[in-house]
């Protein structure tokens, strides 16, 4: 569990407010906040060492993202992730990153898929270390280059306004028993169909990829399973 100080920022790269909102989205994601925790801006003052004025900024962003939400007498207190809302962004993953596989194999070029395979690289590389925010951001980068090399520019705005909260529920989901293997080779299966290009199997085998993280994270919700701080 991250301590206080961990939690300040570092001022010699970007701005104040761009690394707040990193330390904060983060601290949200691997459960140091935990959902219902009102978040009191002199505490997040204090914790963060950066100015009020930044911590409300902060937490406005952070409620855009879903992560945070403002409660009646409370202010604002970190979102609570329920079942049906979990549900309802795997489905709308399947749909979209589905299409993006398909539509990928299509019409990606054979460096484009050389670039996703590189990001597939690294990405399991990142699981093998353990480095959990690793996979995370190179998860992120694996599927921004698959929406822009099928150009669905507007697709991957949609995943980006949600990306806040997979996140969050990949938190969940990666550091589950087994789940290294199991990810490596469904993401294989995707990279595979993509270099035969087979439409129809990039796109089954993207969305069953994104249902099986969909049990997984049904199950911990259900389990009421807080994320392991990475």
């Amino acid at each position: 569990m991250p301590t206080s100080a961990s939690l300040k920022v570092d001022r010699s790269s970007k701005t104040l407010r761009e690394l707040s909102l990193e330390k904060m989205r983060e601290a949200i994601w691997n459960g140091h906040f935990k959902p219902g925790e009102r978040l009191v801006e002199r505490h997040l003052c204090e914790q963060l060492d950066v100015s009020r004025s930044i911590v409300r900024e902060v937490l406005r962003h952070l409620e855009t993202e879903g992560l945070v939400e403002s409660v009646s007498q409370q202010g604002p207190v970190v979102a609570t992730l329920t079942a049906d809302q979990a549900a309802q962004i795997y489905e709308i993953r399947a749909l979209l990153e589905g299409h993006a596989a398909r539509t990928c194999a299509e019409k990606a070029s054979p460096e484009a898929l050389k670039r996703l395979i590189t990001l597939n690289d690294a990405t399991q590389e990142a699981f093998r270390q353990g480095d959990f925010h690793e996979v995370l951001v190179r998860t992120t980068a694996f599927y921004e280059a698959l929406f822009h090399e099928a150009g669905l520019s507007v697709g991957w705005d949609v995943v980006q306004s949600l990306n806040a909260r997979i996140n969050r529920l990949r938190v969940m989901t990666i550091s589950s028993p087994g789940r290294k293997e199991e990810a490596a080779a469904e993401m294989r299966q995707i990279i595979e169909a993509l270099q035969k290009r087979d439409p129809q199997a990039a796109q089954q085998a993207s969305q069953e990829h994104v249902k099986r993280v969909a049990r997984i994270a049904a199950e911990r919700l259900r389990e009421g399973s807080d994320p392991k701080a990475y």
